[in-house]
């Protein structure tokens, strides 16, 4: 299995976007929650924030996706992002300290995901020292 070193996931409660990216080429794997579908809301009045803990399939089909990264971005707009990180943290610790960012962006496209990302690891690289992956 080849490795990525940068791998940006762009995660909301529907849709999981993991974009790894190798120089100018970039390889797309879009994930599904298959218990839901879009946003949810809750009633006027109720207690919490109305949304359910992701599936833990669908969770786990992301961090599957994200095994052979060594730098993990991890964006979204709600509280789907934090929820990976979670899941990371308690049921795939080894992933946890590959995790070098969690933004708040709000819906962007593929292309601003991409620039989003780009931007985020030129800036990061250029304050850390670099290791060489096998390939």
């Amino acid at each position: 299995m080849p490795h990525h070193f940068h791998v940006v996931v762009y995660i909301d409660h529907a849709e999981a976007l993991v974009l790894e990216l190798a120089g100018s080429k970039v390889t797309e794997h879009r994930i599904q929650s298959q218990d839901r579908s879009g946003n949810i809301h809750h009633k006027a009045g109720s207690t919490g924030s109305g949304h359910t803990h992701d599936s833990k399939a669908y969770l786990k089909a992301v961090t599957d996706a994200l095994q052979s990264s060594h730098e993990i971005l991890v964006i979204g707009h709600g509280t789907g992002k934090n929820e990976l990180v979670s899941f990371i943290r308690d049921h795939v610790p080894a992933l946890t300290p590959r995790i070098v960012g969690v933004e708040t962006v709000d819906q962007p496209t593929k292309g601003e995901i991409l620039a989003f990302a780009r931007k985020f690891f030129e800036a990061k690289d250029r304050t850390t020292p670099q290791l060489n992956m096998p390939a």
